[in-house]
């Protein structure tokens, strides 16, 4: 059974080792898979977007462990949402629904079954000491409802939406890329081709298909994989040259000409 670990821990922490072999002693054969261990810490925003734009490509019955937890220690609640025939063990901080479109209705349980847990639970690893053994029993095939009652009312994020302004459309830098692109909330279906796209000390931007339609150095624009507008430097940083981070401003205009 295919179990994806998702962490700000950092890549080379003990943490995420103590996590893997408490699910493996539960399941020695579960196979794991890192996604991330270097999300910005604490960081529920720069989670939510990752989890978006990652676990839809994952196959159905695919168990996703998401440890990012600055309630830890709390009465925060500790969950298992069942999400397009896939599984999120997660904490109760709203990072995992942006994933939920409106018309989806996960089935929520609250972890709350000890014996799916570690006999001595710490206060602050709880990542080792229950999601990480609960998703082991999991991938054995406990059902879901055993591991603790269902729940219709939990955490939300509300992530910061691109608006609809006179003749375009405003949003903002919500990722840095590991590249330096500035990955922005303006969703593809609100940019056509002859708009302009503007950002602080840049001015107009053109707006491309792929990387290969410009120069190397120049600034662009572009859908990029995620299925939303960016700004990047061909071969090159825009967030190192433009001096730009999450929260700039990014503005698409009506038609040129």
């Amino acid at each position: 059974m295919l179990v994806t670990l998702t962490t700000d821990f950092g890549g080379g922490s003990s943490y995420v080792a103590a996590m893997k072999g408490a699910l493996l002693a539960v399941n020695p054969a579960a196979r794991l898979v890192d996604l991330s261990h270097d999300l910005p810490p604490q960081d529920l925003v720069a989670t939510a977007y990752f989890l978006a734009d990652a676990l839809p490509w994952f196959p159905s019955k695919a168990i996703h462990v998401v440890v990012v937890d600055p309630g830890v220690g709390t009465d925060r609640n500790l969950l298992c949402a069942e999400w397009r025939e896939q599984h999120v063990l997660v904490p109760d901080n709203g990072c995992w629904t942006p994933l939920v479109a409106d018309s989806d209705c996960p089935v929520v349980h609250r972890l709350t079954e000890r014996r799916y847990w570690r006999s001595e639970v710490s206060a602050t690893f709880h990542g080792r000491d229950i999601l990480a053994p609960a998703a082991g029993h999991l991938s054995l095939g406990v059902a879901p409802a055993q591991l603790g009652p269902p729940v219709t009312n939990w955490q939300r994020l509300e992530l910061r939406r691109a608006t609809e302004i006179a003749g375009g459309v405003h949003g903002e830098i919500v990722i840095v890329d590991h590249f330096g692109n500035l990955i922005s909330n303006i969703p593809a279906r609100w940019v056509t081709p002859g708009m302009t796209v503007k950002v602080p000390g840049c001015g107009a931007v053109n707006l491309v298909r792929s990387y290969g339609d410009a120069e190397p150095g120049e600034i662009v624009a572009l859908i990029g994989s995620s299925g939303r507008l960016e700004i990047a430097v061909v071969n090159g940083s825009a967030a190192a040259q433009l001096q730009l981070g999450r929260g700039t401003s990014v503005e698409v205009r009506g038609r040129a000409g």
